[in-house]
Formats: C-alpha cells, sequence, structure tokens
C-alpha cells in the first residue's frame, strides 16, 4: 500500500526529523512512504486567509495523490491502534491503494478540505505541537501496519 503524509510547513527540530526518519524507514518494509511537504502560508494577520491557501493547496496535491483521505481533525472520530489497523486493513481489501493523511496548517483547515476527507481522525481533544504531531503520526502509521503484520512491535 503507498501511504503519503501531505502536511503544512517543515520540521525544524532535529530530535523529531531523527524520529521521523526512523519511522519512514521502518515502513519500507510494509509499502510505499511519502511525506509531501507544502509551504506554509506564514500570514500571521489574516489566518482565513491562511487556511484558504494552505487548504487549496493540499486540495491540490490530495488530486494528484488520488486514495483515501483522512484528515486529522480534532473533531473527528477517536480509533484505537487495533481499529484503526483493521481499518486499514479494509481499505486494502476493498481496493485502495493509497492512504493521504492529512497534517494542516497550525491555525487549521477549511471546510473544502473537510469534505474532500474520507475520514476525519482526531488522536485526542488535546493540543499536540505540530511537529510533534507529525512524528506521532508517522509512530502510528508504523505501529497499524505492524498489527496488521503481526510484528511484535505492538504490544
Amino acid at each position: 500500500m503507498n501511504v503519503n503524509v501531505v502536511c503544512i510547513g517543515k520540521i525544524k527540530d532535529k530530535y523529531i526529523i531523527e524520529g521521523i526518519n526512523e519511522f519512514s524507514k521502518r515502513m519500507q518494509a510494509f509499502g510505499k512512504l511519502k511525506i509531501i511537504e507544502l509551504k506554509e502560508d506564514g500570514n500571521d494577520t489574516n489566518r482565513e486567509i491562511s487556511i484558504q491557501k494552505e487548504s487549496e493547496e493540499i486540495i491540490k496535491t490530495l488530486e494528484k495523490n488520488k486514495g483515501y483521505n483522512v484528515l486529522l481533525d480534532i473533531g473527528g472520530k477517536n480509533f484505537s491502534s487495533e481499529e484503526m489497523a483493521s481499518k486499514i486493513e479494509e481499505l486494502g481489501v476493498r481496493g485502495t491503494s493509497t492512504i493521504n493523511f492529512i497534517i494542516g496548517g497550525s491555525y487549521g483547515v477549511s471546510q473544502e478540505l473537510r469534505k474532500v476527507a474520507d475520514l476525519r481522525l482526531s488522536f485526542s481533544k488535546m493540543t499536540f505541537p505540530h511537529q510533534l504531531m507529525r512524528l506521532i503520526l508517522m509512530e502510528q502509521i508504523y505501529r497499524w501496519f505492524s498489527i496488521l503484520k503481526n510484528i511484535k512491535y505492538h504490544k
């Protein structure tokens, strides 16, 4: 299965980059993983303009990388790791070859992007730093695939 992580902005902290690289390397055993970093708008004076521009860029990227779109959204549905692994397995059985995991900008995403999402996924009601959320997502993606392949990572 092809997995794309579509996100806004670049990671700056070395320890987070190292963690992301480690899980990217581990994922090679399960399929193709690609991280697609899109430019942060950076318009601090008008958040709505930033949200709109960043969301439009994400939507354009999703149109090029057709697949099942999972938007990380605090208002989304909660899954256990096992439930999400089952969801990924179900998608594979249905013939889905690509899953796009989407992390919007720090100000959020537009309603248009929410409508494009096939699934809105919440990790928690808590707020996490944007860069750290990418690392958490990468770890969970690896965990979901290790559950499916019955690898002893998940206990």
